[in-house]
């Protein structure tokens, strides 16, 4: 497992982290599972959050056995409930929350959740400087020594982008926007966060599912919700997966670890099968040169999302076959 420095950090962590967000349900074992295979395979960075149902608590419990370091992130925003985002003691208590629900003294990467999106949780007294409360809480916690690094984690690109500007913040998360056909932060935010010397992770490699599985049925005969440029892109990525004889996710996957721009790319996976599959796809190694050129034609035909396009697209939300589209 190749290891990266994750920017000003400091942080040494494995080019492969962990996304905790499907690992939420109450079959312990199967997380224990998880968590074992991934350690065993070089896996020694953990993401989670509050947001993330019982994550948390469940990873708590599975890396609460192993013996090995593990480097943890998680983040303020959701706890409690109702959730207030200028409240500095509330935000101190939930980070004393995700201590004792995982386990730990200290959190390694406290994100700040979502600050990119006001309408989800309202972090900023002054939109333009990013102050607020939130500061008080993390210099309260930096003091005691209970957090080391702060972070920002979102799904944005301008407003993530202006924040990575701000100087204030030491990694970047960035969901929904660094994949196969959804690019858009290479062009602004990755910039700005490596103008700053932060480290970048890439949630969602798989697009919150979009990725994992072909629908060239509903592509063609539904998903309304979809403008017709991208109804045709995804069709074209089904047809390189038949002309190189690679599967989509494995594509997606081989595709995200070789990135050159990201330092940590986040698998997240409900079970053992899914983990075995993308460490699979990592042996795998990076995509032939002709497959990359290929992959850049095609998202090069959508080359930001349509402004109404959902970040998570609602498949299997709707009948398979919703009549031809006219």
């Amino acid at each position: 497992m190749k290891r990266v420095v994750l920017g000003r950090s400091g942080l040494e962590v494995s080019r492969v982290g962990l996304g905790g967000l499907w690992l939420q349900d109450d079959d312990q074992a199967a997380v224990d599972d998880v968590v074992v295979g991934a350690v065993a395979a070089g896996i020694d960075y953990i993401d989670t959050a509050p947001a993330y149902g019982a994550s948390e608590a469940v990873l708590g419990r599975a890396i609460g056995s192993l013996s090995e370091a593990i480097v943890i992130s998680t983040k303020l925003g959701g706890r409690p409930t109702p959730f207030d985002p200028r409240s500095a003691s509330a935000l101190i208590e939930s980070v004393r929350t995700s201590c004792a629900l995982l386990g730990r003294d200290r959190i390694d990467i406290l994100m700040i959740h979502e600050p990119d999106r006001p309408s989800q949780y309202d972090w900023w007294t002054d939109p333009l400087t990013y102050d607020g409360p939130v500061w008080d809480a993390i210099g309260a916690l930096r003091a005691e020594g209970t957090i080391g690094a702060v972070g920002i984690g979102g799904t944005t690109v301008t407003e993530l982008a202006r924040l990575c500007a701000s100087g204030r913040f030491d990694v970047v998360l960035t969901a929904f926007n660094h994949s196969l056909l959804w690019r858009e932060a290479v062009d602004e935010l990755i910039p700005a966060a490596r103008a700053q010397g932060m480290g970048v992770i890439a949630g969602s490699p798989l697009q919150g599912g979009a990725l994992a599985l072909r629908r060239d049925e509903l592509l063609r005969d539904g998903a309304p919700w979809l403008n017709a440029p991208r109804r045709a892109q995804l069709l074209a990525l089904g047809e390189l997966c038949d002309q190189t004889g690679i599967d989509l996710p494995t594509m997606a996957m081989r595709w995200a670890f070789a990135s050159p721009e990201i330092d940590v790319v986040l698998t997240g996976v409900r079970n053992q099968r899914e983990l075995q599959a993308n460490l699979a796809a990592l042996e795998a190694g990076p995509l032939p040169g002709e497959v990359i050129t290929a992959l850049d034609e095609i998202a090069g035909r959508v080359p930001f999302r349509p402004t109404l396009e959902p970040f998570i697209l609602p498949f299997g939300d709707e009948p398979t076959r919703l009549g031809p589209l006219q």
